[in-house]
């Protein structure tokens, strides 16, 4: 069986002294949790570009992934302030974001450069974290077909790979809370059933984020393979509760 994929994102809302105690923190969660250890939960934490050797080196020894939030499409060259996968996945980075949506909306990046991006991932061998989702609240239908559209232009002709697709409604991120189950559950069958059908694409998981939190997994009976989770997992209790709850999951016999 797949494992329950569970990702964390710090955004820019940790120092690097807070980040570091979190780190260690994260550690020891992974070593006290039986499903963490055994890999039928697998999770994978976000830090800043400036925090990422820490996390390396706090988390070494436990298989907690480290990821980065952003990577640029070229591997080298005259790029101030950027950062390449080239150089992302020599420090041992596993996962990076992709196409979030604060970066479609601070920056302009628009599909081509999504895309772009997506291919350097991969090309570098790191898995994409890609972040999709529709702007304006809409029914499912309407909304899968937008989110499919968007996975198909960040992975047509993208090298063979492991994607990690989260889903996440862009009128869901920051709310108090996140979309309804049966919206989730809908669009979430819809992009699985579309990720499938992709070659070389094994492995891939279809997670969902969006002011996600404690419960959210039960609510939605497996249908997601996992959560993306922002703020409610800078609290190191709040992650423990949705890691006991992924390893209730993962020890399922069924996932819808």
């Amino acid at each position: 069986m797949a494992p329950v994929v569970v990702g964390v994102s710090l955004k820019m809302y940790f120092g690097h002294a807070r980040a570091r105690e979190w780190f260690a923190q994260v550690a020891e969660l992974a070593r006290e949790n039986e499903s963490v250890r055994n890999g039928a939960v697998e999770l994978f934490v976000i830090p800043s570009f400036v925090a990422i050797p820490a996390a390396i080196e706090a988390l070494a020894g436990t298989p907690v992934v480290v990821g980065a939030q952003d990577l640029f499409w070229e591997d080298d060259g005259a790029y101030t302030g950027e950062v390449s996968g080239a150089e992302l996945a020599e420090l041992g980075v596993g996962v990076v974001e992709v196409g979030h949506a604060e970066r479609r909306r601070i920056f302009g990046e628009d599909d081509e450069i999504v895309a772009a991006k997506t291919t350097a991932a991969l090309r570098n061998g790191i898995a994409p974290v890609l972040c999709i989702g529709e702007t304006l609240r809409s029914k499912p239908d309407a909304a899968a077909r937008e989110v499919i559209q968007q996975l198909h232009s960040a992975l047509d002709g993208a090298p063979a790979g492991r994607v990690h697709v989260a889903y996440e409604p862009v009128w869901a991120i920051g709310a108090p809370e996140p979309a309804p189950a049966e919206h989730i559950i809908a669009v979430a069958r819809a992009l699985r059933t579309a990720v499938d059908a992709l070659p070389g694409r094994d492995g891939s998981s279809v997670i969902y984020g969006g002011s996600a939190g404690p419960g959210l997994l039960t609510a939605l009976g497996g249908s997601v393979d996992g959560l993306f989770l922002g703020r409610f997992a800078h609290d190191p209790a709040a992650l423990a509760s949705v890691l006991d709850e992924a390893a209730t999951l993962a020890g399922s016999t069924v996932r819808a």
